[in-house]
Parts: structure tokens; C-alpha cells; sequence
């Protein structure tokens, strides 16, 4: 078997052909879908939340006067589109040249590159910015460095980030937050219980779920409790479906749960896709069958130098043939595989023909007359482990 010919076929496919991700993210999701896409993906985009800009809000105009009067000491902008949406409100009550003039005054600290260029586009200079977008690498510095009695502002975007801010108030800091934006949920609640199903039904139906925020995680989350099927969903979760999140603060809700979850090291979407590039083809079962190597993947096997597109019932005869590779498996346990096929065993048969017209190899499955089917597995290969 050409091992460097099958590598080269699924880069061509894409390295996520045949899987299928599910994108929670509101904001930049159309960015995250495009990246996946061009890998391969076949996406399912369930915003689980949206943000509401507070332009209007009394405790945003509260807070930016408030500052204004009194200047704080430290000013901790925490999002690009945040700090840019503080500014716009600002200028949209008059008030936008005093809060500048203040931010000119005061040291600035910028949550990582994209926060800085929004800092330096709005005609100021961060006193200082970490390289890898951590929070917690701020906290760490102003810690170090001593709060205690001084005036520090938390540009906030959503998320309370209550830890940050204890923290710093246990550190004898007085904190001020300024909600700039406010997360709630979606006005259409059917794509996110459409994915809700998929991660509930498990294998086939979805291969991993993106976080891009903790507010996202926990609405998920908060949303599967309001259908009764928290557990069906934590179970998906803890099972086939991968969970992939921007960075450790985004993962917290679901490891509260029992999730496990993959991060990138770089807390950007462009890592995020390529983690997912590395875990789920690292996922998939690989069998050498009939002289040929099978990837299965989630709607779609990769046969050799070839993506191959697998109907859903012929993908649930092929993962329970897979379970047992060169065992013969009965009719009757392959019907109990086949999503609502009822008691009929003629439905096995009509699924197996076309799940060996779907694979283009017919020698791949083999009947085993009155007994069952069976994966012909290659003469002296053993099965991987389930």
C-alpha cells in the first residue's frame, strides 16, 4: 500500500473532508467558517449567543463619566472590538475627546496585538502588551507589581471575568468595570438545538464542536438543561464529539462539566483550525481491508487516493462492521446499527449495496452466506483496538 499516495490524497481532499464541525461563534464566525471550509469541512454554524452593543446603556455612560471625573490609575482593555466600541459610544455622548485625553494620562495595557493596534488606531500608546493574549499573564504582571490602593478600569466585552477581577480587588485594588457589549441569547434558537441534537445523537452526526468563548460554552450548556437533555449532550461531549476552544478560559464551562477539551498553544482561530486539522483525521479509523487502506471518517471514508461520501446508514453498517474488523457480524445486530430502520433485515441489504457502491470497492465487505457481512481484513494484519 502507498502510503505517500494516500497521504497526498487527503491533503488534496483537505485534511477536514469528511468531518463535520459545529461553529458557536457569533462574532468573527463567518471568518472561522471560511477557514474550515477550505479545509474540507462541513460546517454547522449554531450561534449560541449575540452581543448587543450598549451604546445606549446608562451603566456604560455611568462608568465612562465616572473615569472621566476620576482618573484611574491603570486601564485594562481587554478586546479589539470592545475597546473600539467604548470609543464610538463615547463619541456618540460628546464625551469622546475627554475620555481620550484621560486614557493619554493613565497606564494602558493592552490584552495582546489586535487590542494594541485598536489602542493605537483610537490615537494612543499602550504602556505595555503581552505576546500571547493572556489574561492571565496581565493579572500576573499587575499582581507582581503591586495593586493595592490603586484605581484600575476593566474594559469588559461580555464576559464578567469575575476571577480578574477578585483578584484585584483582593490585591486591594479598587476596580471599576466598563461593560462595553452584553451577551444574550440567540433570537433563533433552532440552529443551536439542531447541534444539540447531533452532539446528543454521537457518532456520525458531528466530529467536534468550536468554542471562540466561555459566555458560548455555558450558553451551550445552559441551553441543553432548558430541553432536558443535559446529560444525552455531556455524554457526546465526553465521548466522540471533540471539544476545541480558543484557549483555557473559553474551556472552563465545559471542564466544569467533565469535558475534556484541545486548545491551541496560540489563542488566534487560524490555530484553532489547525488543531482541529491534527485531532480529528488523529481520531479516525484507519483499517487495511481487501488491499486497501479505509479512513473512516465522520460522513465520508477516504479509500486509498479517494474522499468517498458514505449515506448515513451505510456509515452506521460500516463503523459496526469496523468495531470487529474480519469477524463476521449478524444481520440482526447490523439492523440494531441502522438509525430507524425497524425490524425488517431487508433494510440491511438495501444499505449494504449501497454502502459498496458508495466505497467503489465491493471486495472491501464480504458475505458470509446465512451468517452475516464481514470487513475483509488484509491476511495477517491485526485488528486495531476499538
Amino acid at each position: 500500500m502507498d502510503d505517500t499516495r494516500t497521504v497526498a490524497a487527503a491533503a488534496t481532499a483537505g485534511p477536514l473532508a469528511g468531518f463535520t464541525v459545529g461553529v458557536t461563534a457569533a462574532r468573527r464566525a463567518d471568518e472561522l467558517i471560511a477557514l474550515l471550509r477550505r479545509r474540507g469541512a462541513t460546517v454547522v454554524h449554531a450561534p449560541a449567543l449575540r452581543i448587543v452593543p450598549l451604546a445606549d446603556d446608562s451603566e456604560l455612560l455611568a462608568a465612562t463619566k465616572e473615569l472621566i471625573g476620576c482618573a484611574p490609575d491603570t486601564v485594562v482593555a481587554t478586546t479589539a472590538i470592545g475597546f473600539r466600541g467604548w470609543i464610538e459610544a463615547a463619541d456618540g455622548w460628546g464625551i469622546g475627546e475627554e475620555l481620550l485625553t484621560r486614557l493619554r494620562a493613565t497606564e494602558l495595557l493592552a490584552r495582546g496585538p489586535k487590542v494594541k493596534g485598536a489602542v493605537r488606531a483610537a490615537g494612543l500608546v499602550e504602556t505595555w502588551s503581552p505576546q500571547s493574549e493572556s489574561l492571565a499573564e496581565v493579572l500576573d504582571r499587575m499582581l507582581a507589581g503591586g495593586v493595592a490602593g490603586r484605581r484600575i478600569a476593566l474594559q469588559l466585552h461580555g464576559e464578567p471575568l469575575p476571577g480578574f477581577v477578585e483578584a484585584l480587588r483582593a490585591g486591594g485594588a479598587e476596580v471599576v468595570v466598563v461593560p462595553v457589549y452584553r451577551w444574550m441569547a440567540p433570537e433563533d434558537l433552532a440552529p443551536m438545538d439542531r447541534l444539540l441534537d447531533a452532539v446528543a445523537a454521537g457518532v456520525g452526526a458531528i466530529d467536534a464542536v468550536s468554542f471562540t468563548s466561555a459566555p458560548a460554552a455555558a450558553s451551550l450548556l445552559s441551553r441543553a438543561e432548558e430541553r432536558g437533555m443535559t446529560e444525552a449532550v455531556l455524554a457526546g461531549l465526553r465521548g466522540d464529539v471533540l471539544s476545541a476552544c480558543v484557549g483555557p478560559v473559553t474551556a472552563l464551562p465545559l471542564q466544569a462539566r467533565g469535558v475534556d477539551t484541545v486548545q491551541p498553544e496560540r489563542f488566534r482561530l487560524g490555530p484553532l483550525v489547525q488543531l482541529l486539522c491534527q485531532e480529528l483525521p488523529g481520531r479516525a479509523r484507519v483499517l487495511p481491508v481487501a488491499g486497501h487502506r479505509l479512513e473512516i471518517r465522520g460522513h465520508a471514508v477516504l479509500v486509498d487516493a479517494e474522499l468517498r461520501p458514505v449515506p448515513p446508514a451505510g456509515m452506521a453498517l460500516l463503523r459496526a462492521l469496523a468495531r470487529r474488523p474480519g469477524w463476521v457480524v449478524g444481520r440482526a445486530e447490523l439492523l440494531r446499527a441502522l438509525p430507524g430502520a425497524g425490524r425488517d433485515e431487508h433494510a440491511v441489504e438495501t444499505a449494504m449495496a449501497r454502502l459498496r457502491g458508495a466505497l467503489g470497492e465491493p471486495n472491501v465487505i464480504q458475505t458470509v452466506v446465512k451468517r452475516g457481512y464481514r470487513l475483509a481484513l488484509d491476511a495477517g494484519e491485526c485488528a486495531p483496538a476499538d
